[in-house]
């Protein structure tokens, strides 16, 4: 097993092939700024779900290995049967598979989706909705950030924030909910929880992140510059906003540059190769999710080795075009859509064609700078 504190000393930029190690663009992305609260959360979630895609049950795990992790997965009876209207699904064409959409909720308990006789209507939030997507192509994948905040129509009860849908009707509600608002057909649902990623970050050895500027983090003084930092430093990063002149538009950039980070970290730092190394970093993310019974640990393998060729450059990190802020007619605060920007960029991201779209649309969605054009 790695190192759980790696050295605070500064390191070697990394290769071309590994711009998600250093290269990062803290406080200059040209999203639009959010709003305080647990959004470093969505950073962290957005890791799980490249890594459930990318690395779970890869060719080379044995039978054995495959069963062992795969029987610590905990599953959702069928979210999907319960839902009357469905967005359609993609066609299939004889010369590219259709795209897969996985739906990833962050919470504070994920056992309330995982054991649905503990969940309880109105008890849970999800702080992350985001949609993952895995082109039909196999060659890139979008994760796409929904604010939590945003104002939208929640099938049955009206005008609502959008994790308010999950509080409501659990899985099957927020899927309905997501499904509606984009008119993408979500394939597979998974829901994590957070308390595992610190000792995740320190399971792969530390991650390498680009301090503009020095500073201090879990008690350790960093010079600017790349350096690789532990689980603890690495959540300090991410969490702080005030001493920031963008604030939180500022942090949402150290978010992404985290999950960028692990992301490189994965696919470039020897763990895919270490059998150690590869379970002892699968052992921490079966811990912090569940996944609907249909997620096999079968498909899961099927989607990594499509993936095998894939590179941290060809993932997309982008967040939904919003109007900003406002408040509800009953005074809550909340994310205001732009219909104008958003419902193109659905109608691309349901038609599998993101990548065209960001081509000929370069500012219409908010993303991390680095990721792919």
């Amino acid at each position: 097993m790695s190192d759980s504190t790696p050295s605070p000393s500064a390191v070697s930029a990394p290769t071309p092939e590994e711009p998600a190690s250093a290269a990062s663009a803290d406080e200059e992305d040209e999203a639009p700024p959010r709003r305080p609260g647990r959004a470093w959360r969505i950073g962290l979630v957005s890791v799980l779900a490249v890594v459930l895609v990318l690395v779970l049950g890869v060719g080379a795990l044995g039978l054995w290995l495959r069963h062992s992790l795969g029987s610590r997965i905990e599953t959702i009876d069928d979210p999907f049967s319960a839902i009357s209207t469905r967005a359609p699904q993609q066609p299939v064409s004889a010369d590219r598979k259709p795209a897969t959409n996985i739906l990833l909720l962050g919470s504070d308990s994920r056992i309330s989706a995982g054991d649905p006789s503990q969940w309880e209507a109105g008890a849970q939030r999800t702080d992350a909705i985001m949609i993952v997507q895995v082109s039909g192509d196999r060659q890139e994948v979008s994760v796409v950030s929904i604010p939590r905040d945003t104002w939208v129509e929640v099938p049955g009860y009206g005008q609502a924030k959008i994790n308010a849908a999950y509080s409501y009707g659990g899985p099957s509600l927020a899927i309905q909910t997501v499904e509606q608002l984009t008119g993408v057909h979500i394939d597979h649902f998974v829901i994590a929880d957070f308390e595992s990623f610190e000792a995740l970050t320190d399971e792969i050895g530390g991650v390498v992140i680009n301090l503009k500027t020095p500073q201090t983090l879990a008690g350790t003084q960093f010079p600017a510059g790349a350096q690789r930092l532990n689980g603890a430093q690495a959540l300090a990063y991410t969490r702080e906003r005030k001493s920031l002149p963008g604030g939180d538009f500022d942090r949402i950039n150290r978010q992404q540059s985290w999950m960028r980070a692990i992301v490189s970290q994965v696919l470039h730092g020897g763990i895919l190769t270490d059998p150690t190394k590869l379970y002892g970093f699968l052992s921490a993310v079966v811990r912090t999710m569940a996944v609907d019974e249909g997620f096999t640990i079968d498909e899961m393998q099927s989607l990594a080795i499509d993936l095998r060729g894939l590179r941290s450059r060809n993932i997309n990190f982008l967040t939904i075009p919003t109007a900003g802020t406002g408040t509800s007619d009953d005074g809550q605060s909340i994310v205001v859509r732009d219909e104008t920007a958003d419902t193109p960029f659905y109608q691309a991201l349901a038609a599998d064609t993101v990548q065209e779209y960001l081509e000929a649309h370069p500012d219409a969605v908010p993303r991390l700078p680095g990721t792919a054009n």
